[in-house]
């Protein structure tokens, strides 16, 4: 039955929605499983036709957040967040980046010389490097924590 007063009517869609929560939620989230394809191509196209605004949007929400953002990069979590990310630009692939991370930090000898390894600002020959496969493209393919020497002489080693 209609509601004559929208306020009755979003009052008792609430209702619903409170009392019915895990049943549209667990609905939601099989409805996203099947419809994939057409969900990320519905919003691929919305966000090429509002590009400019979303542009306009996300420089807004920057400026106005500045100072949390660079107090994020430069807490702990926010350092990790930045590698991970630059480890998956890099074509690293793994199946819990959280856990690689930890062995990351924790590996205090290169793997393969034994030299004690460094976490600087600038590169240095003991710079703490994740070595990876760049042919393996579909599954793990982190082969160990060396130092930057390593690195750079297997990198050359494969190009060769």
């Amino acid at each position: 039955m209609p509601y004559k007063d929208p306020k009755k009517h979003k009052e008792s869609c609430k209702k619903y929605r409170e009392e019915h929560r895990e049943e549209l939620n667990e609905y939601n989230r099989e409805y996203h499983k099947n419809n994939k394809e057409k969900l990320n191509k519905q919003c691929r196209e919305y966000h090429f036709k509002n590009r400019e605004e979303a542009l306009k949007k996300r420089r807004e929400w920057y400026l106005k957040n500045k100072e949390k953002i660079k107090e994020f990069r430069q807490s702990p979590e926010g350092k990790k967040q930045q590698r991970i990310n630059n480890w998956k630009k890099q074509g690293i692939l793994c199946y819990d980046f959280n856990l690689l991370y930890d062995l990351f930090l924790s590996t205090k000898n290169c793997e393969f010389c034994n030299c004690e390894l460094t976490t600087d600002k600038r590169t240095t020959r003991t710079t703490r490097c994740l070595d990876h496969d760049h042919t393996i493209t579909d599954k793990f393919n982190v082969r160990g924590v060396i130092c930057n020497i390593c690195n750079i002489t297997d990198v050359l080693k494969y190009n060769l």
